[in-house]
């Protein structure tokens, strides 16, 4: 993973000006609780019900009332598992920026497409890292997936 830039100087005084690279970042500043909660983002639980993937614990009274709302199949399953990447920590994490929205993001992609082929094979879903028209909207890098077969036909 490439290092983003915002955090290229951070890393580098450490050890006296000699630097460190994440892995050995993480092993000084992590704490285990923290990287409990993280796996519950990186690797998610999902869940099918009425033929729709969805994060565990989503009751059927929340898509019910979605699906009275007249929306597609796919707009249902892409707000019911929409992820804010902003969201992972608190409105006031001073460390927020574009570069690492952008590496959480690709990576959560990636994590998902393949988490969604594993558990659910036989329905391809489309994972999709939302950018906003402002990139400097930094509350709108939103990450979300839907089921292929539930797209509209062009």
């Amino acid at each position: 993973m490439n290092t983003p830039e915002s955090m290229k100087a951070e890393l580098a005084a450490w050890n006296d000006g000699a630097g460190i690279d994440l892995e050995s970042w993480i092993s000084c500043e992590g704490r285990f609780s923290l990287a409990v909660g993280y796996a519950s983002i990186f690797w998610p639980a999902f869940t099918l019900i009425e033929g729709y993937i969805l994060p565990q614990g989503v009751s059927e009274g929340s898509l019910h009332s979605w699906e009275q709302n007249g929306r597609s199949r796919q707009s249902i399953e892409w707000v019911m598992n929409h992820v804010h990447i902003a969201d992972i920590h608190p409105r006031n994490c001073g460390d927020i920026s574009i570069d690492k929205l952008l590496v959480i993001g690709n990576v959560l992609k990636e994590i998902y497409e393949a988490k969604l082929q594993w558990q659910f094979p036989d329905r391809p879903c489309s994972v999709e890292l939302f950018i906003p028209d402002d990139p400097d909207d930094l509350t709108e890098y939103q990450l979300s997936f839907w089921q292929k077969c539930h797209e509209a036909p062009e």
